[in-house]
Order: structure tokens, then C-alpha cells, then sequence
């Protein structure tokens, strides 16, 4: 990806024109039945273009991808899938939705990523997926991961909800895996409020997703995500093959998420360019660590995070140093899932003790200003920061 070099100056409308125009198209439709799924399908023939796969198909929300991803592969009860316990719950979530087990793999201190030697680790004879999550923007270490997938015939599906245009050694996430899934939630880096995406190169796949996706309707396809009036004007007409769920994008929500593709270059070089401005600002401290990016990667920056390791400043006082020289927009990590109320009694501490040991450490900037002076005024508290706990 070019990043235009207008990301680094003035304001960048989070939602323009172009989305407005299609919308205004869905809305011109009346939304009649004979133009549903038009915007989807433009939708879906792009993004796999971009990402560089054969299949697209467009979701209400990036949880329900996986969750269709897993149903579409045969994983349910008895099964266990490997997920990282440090990211949004939802990637847990959908293990227990297909009746799997969830086993929780380590991260690796500076990337944050899931460990393949822990992966490798927690593998019995039951496993029948991973799912890596590419955690803040960035890839973790996919050769290795998806070495472990083919000594075990497993499963990989990419949760890349975090990331738009990154890279692993030249191949956008989301083409590396048997599956991607996307998110287009309302802070994501191209966004229709609402959405996702599920990407693959696997035909069988693709025909299975599509159809957990759309009721197991039988006139659906891999490239068709609606049935249509001459399917159903037949009283015979047996309608579906399979169990599904309706879990199919909206056709405005498709029309916004088409906008914000067409404009991705723009809208994900504003998040790096901040995020290089953060990491200008906090260059020299020994006290912030950054994520680390290594050279095979790109990262696309969600969030700008760095681990605290000050000896005697805690989370809480540099959060309140920061707001007190106006700073906003500093968020602490998720709780590791495996220690979330829901699972009491099940998992404890020490299961994954280097994801202990970081979470606490995490702070997450914001990369989401679309105000270039807001992003530079941000940069100068946070240098303030720095010298003022230093």
C-alpha cells in the first residue's frame, strides 16, 4: 500500500461523499427485491481483488464470519480450537457458539502476537483449528503457525478484524490462512458501522460459509449471496440444503463499506502516519517499549500500544499524567479472556504468563484523528508526558 502523503496534513473525512452517493443508489432502488445484493456483490468482488483471493463474502459483523467459518469446516463438539487470550473476547466467543472447546495459546512479549511454540504446545489430539489474531494491525508469525496447521491438518482462520492493508512477507492478511474475517465495526479502519468480511481461496469453503451466511438457501453461491425471484416462483421449490443463520450485510451498510474501500490507501495512511508520529514522540524513553514490527511485516496501526515498564509509575498515574497535559484517547487492553468473569472456576492465573505479565503493562493510543493538528497535538502531550514522568 502508497501511503498518499496527504495523510500527514490537514482533515480527512471519515465518511465522504462517495459513501453518501452510495447510499443515495441503495435508497434509489426502493429496495426492491430484484435489486437486493447489488451493492454486496460490488462490495465483495473488490475486497477480494484487494486482498488477493478468489472469494468475498460480506457478513452483519466480523464475529459472525468466524463463527461461519467454523460451522462451514464441521468444527462443533468434542473439537478444541486455539485462540490468544489477549484481544477482543469475541474470538473465544465463537468457539464456544460452534460448541468447541477454546484452548489459549501465549503471546510473545515484544509483538504481542500469538507464540507458535505455545500454539504447538497446547495441541492435543482434538485440535482442529487456530486462530490467530493479528493484534493492533500486525501479522503474527504465520509461516510457523501455518507450519504446525499442515503437520496437524488443522484449520487456520485469520481473525485480522484489527487490520486493513498490513502485509506479511509481500501477502495481505487474510490470504494466508485457509479463511480471513474482517471487521467493519464503527472503529475499525474502513467501517460501515456494522460489518465484515470472510476471505478464502477454498471453494468448498467459500459454498459453506455462504450458506451458514444466508439460511443454507440452496440458490446461493459462492459469488451469489442471494436467492432470487425466479428461484422461489415455484411452489416445488426447495428452498434450503442446509442449517444457516441470516447473517448477511445490509445492502447500505454495503454501500458505506464500498466507499471506505475505494478510499483505504487514504483512510489507513492516516492511522500509520499517526502512529510514526507517536513513535517519534516517545523515541529515546527506556521506559515505553513499543510494539514491535519485525522487517517481514507491516503493521497497519488500529491502535499505537506500548508497554509501560517504568519501575515506580503505575497504569493509572500515567494515564492521569496524560489527561491532566490534555491528552485523550489512552486505553488500557482487554482483560485476558480466560480471566473474564464468565469463565471462573474453569481457567486461572499463571495459564498464559507472559500475556499476564504484558496486559497490565499495555497502553493504547488512538490512531483514529482525521485532524492532522489533533494527531500532532496529541504527539506534543505525550512527549510532555514522558518528560514529566521521567
Amino acid at each position: 500500500m502508497t501511503i498518499p502523503s496527504t495523510t500527514r496534513s490537514g482533515v480527512i473525512e471519515r465518511v465522504s461523499d462517495r459513501e453518501r452517493a452510495l447510499v443515495a443508489e441503495v435508497l434509489d432502488t426502493g429496495f426492491r427485491t430484484s435489486q437486493g445484493s447489488l451493492m454486496t456483490t460490488r462490495l465483495e468482488r473488490m475486497f477480494a481483488e484487494v486482498t488477493g483471493v478468489e472469494y468475498a463474502i460480506a457478513f452483519v459483523n466480523g464475529t459472525a464470519t468466524m463463527h461461519a467459518a467454523l460451522l462451514a469446516a464441521g468444527i462443533g463438539p468434542g473439537d478444541e480450537v486455539i485462540v490468544p487470550p489477549l484481544t477482543m473476547a469475541s474470538t473465544t466467543f465463537v468457539v464456544l457458539q460452534a460448541g468447541a472447546t477454546p484452548v489459549f495459546a501465549d503471546v510473545e512479549q515484544d509483538t504481542l502476537q500469538i507464540d507458535p511454540g505455545s500454539v504447538r504446545d497446547r495441541c492435543s489430539e482434538r485440535t482442529r483449528a487456530i486462530i490467530p489474531v493479528a493484534l493492533y494491525g500486525m501479522s503474527p508469525d504465520m509461516d510457523a503457525l501455518m507450519q504446525v496447521a499442515r503437520e496437524r491438518d488443522l484449520l487456520v482462520v485469520e481473525d485480522v478484524a484489527e487490520t486493513m492493508c498490513a502485509t506479511y512477507k509481500g501477502r495481505p492478511l487474510g490470504s494466508i490462512g485457509q479463511v480471513g474475517s474482517f471487521s467493519f465495526q464503527s472503529s475499525k479502519h474502513i467501517t460501515s458501522g456494522e460489518g465484515g468480511m470472510v476471505t478464502t481461496d477454498d471453494e468448498e469453503l467459500a459454498l459453506g460459509i455462504r450458506r451458514v451466511n444466508s439460511l443454507g438457501y440452496a440458490g446461493v453461491g459462492t459469488r451469489k449471496g442471494k436467492i432470487t425471484k425466479d428461484d422461489i416462483q415455484d411452489p416445488g421449490y426447495a428452498r434450503h440444503v442446509s442449517f444457516g443463520f441470516n447473517y448477511r450485510m445490509p445492502e447500505l451498510c454495503a454501500a458505506v463499506a464500498l466507499g471506505q474501500l475505494e478510499r483505504r490507501e487514504e483512510l489507513v495512511g492516516r492511522r500509520v502516519a499517526v502512529a510514526e508520529l507517536f513513535a517519534e514522540a516517545a523515541a529515546g524513553c527506556d521506559w515505553l517499549a513499543p510494539q514491535v514490527t519485525p522487517a517481514d511485516r507491516t503493521n497497519s496501526y488500529w491502535t499505537w500500544v506500548a508497554r509501560l515498564t517504568h519501575p515506580s509509575v503505575s497504569w493509572h498515574a500515567f494515564r492521569d499524567r496524560w489527561r491532566a497535559n490534555g491528552g485523550d484517547g489512552v486505553y488500557g487492553a482487554w482483560k485476558l479472556t480466560y480471566l473474564e468473569p464468565m469463565f471462573e472456576g474453569q481457567f486461572g492465573p499463571g495459564l498464559c504468563p507472559v500475556a499476564e505479565r504484558v496486559q497490565p503493562q499495555l497502553l493504547q493510543f488512538k490512531t483514529n484523528y482525521w485532524d492532522w493538528a489533533d494527531a500532532e497535538r496529541q504527539a506534543g502531550v505525550l512527549r510532555r508526558t514522558l518528560e514529566d514522568l521521567s
